[in-house]
C-alpha cells in the first residue's frame, strides 16, 4: 500500500470544505473495517484513507500550518499505513468504569501477543508497532497498533475465507469469524 506524502494532506482550508464528506466516508468505511473481540475489545484495520483522517485532524485540531509539522505526522502515521503483504490494526481495549480498569489493565500485559488471524491452518500473529513506547510490565495500555504479517499464499487464503480472528488468553478467551462483507473490505489492503 502506498504510503502517505505531505501532498496527500489538504491545507486547512481545503480541508473544511471537503470535511463534511470525508468524515462521512470514514465513518462508513471504518464501521466495515471495525471487529468486536468481545465485550470489551475492539480491533479497526487501517489503511491510508484512515490514517490520512488522523493526520488531517490532528493537523485540523493542532492548527498546523508548516510542511515540518505536517511531515512529522505522516512520519508517525505511516507506520500504521499497511506495506506489501501486512494488514495493520488498531486494538482498543475499550473500558470505561475505574474498576474495570485497575482489574484488567494489569491482568492483559501483553495481549497484543495473544491477537492472531487463522487462516487455513496458518496461525498469523501480532506484531506490536511501537512496542518500545507502549509496554509495561505492569499495566497495559488501553490502545495497541498491530501488524500481521502474510505470505503470498497466505493472503490468497485470507480472500477466500474462512478467517478467523482469536486471543488466546485465558483470562479473555475470543474467537471471532470474519463476516464475508469485513473479509472482502480488508483483503483489499494486500493489493492496494
Amino acid at each position: 500500500m502506498r504510503k502517505l506524502t505531505n501532498a496527500d494532506i489538504k491545507d486547512l482550508r481545503e480541508y473544511e470544505r471537503e470535511r463534511e464528506q470525508f468524515l462521512a466516508e470514514i465513518i462508513a468505511l471504518k464501521k466495515k473495517r471495525r471487529i468486536p473481540l468481545g465485550d470489551m475489545m475492539t480491533v479497526v484495520f487501517e489503511n491510508a484513507a484512515t490514517m490520512r483522517f488522523q493526520i488531517q485532524e490532528m493537523a485540523r485540531a493542532e492548527r498546523m500550518l508548516r510542511d515540518e509539522q505536517i511531515a512529522h505526522e505522516i512520519e508517525v502515521y505511516n507506520d500504521l499505513v499497511p506495506g506489501d503483504g501486512e494488514l495493520s490494526a488498531t486494538l482498543f481495549i475499550e473500558i470505561n468504569e475505574s474498576a474495570a480498569l485497575e482489574y484488567w489493565l494489569p491482568r492483559l500485559v501483553g495481549i497484543e501477543d495473544s491477537v492472531k488471524f487463522v487462516v487455513g491452518d496458518d496461525v498469523i500473529p501480532a506484531e506490536e508497532i511501537n512496542a518500545e513506547r507502549l509496554t509495561r510490565e505492569d499495566v497495559t495500555s488501553t490502545v495497541h497498533y498491530l501488524r500481521f504479517r502474510f505470505t503470498e499464499a497466505q493472503q490468497r487464503a485470507f480472500g477466500s475465507g474462512p478467517v478467523r480472528l482469536i486471543v488466546d488468553r485465558p483470562e479473555y478467551p475470543v474467537d471471532v469469524t470474519l463476516d464475508d462483507e469485513q473479509r472482502d473490505e480488508i483483503v483489499g489492503d494486500f493489493a492496494a
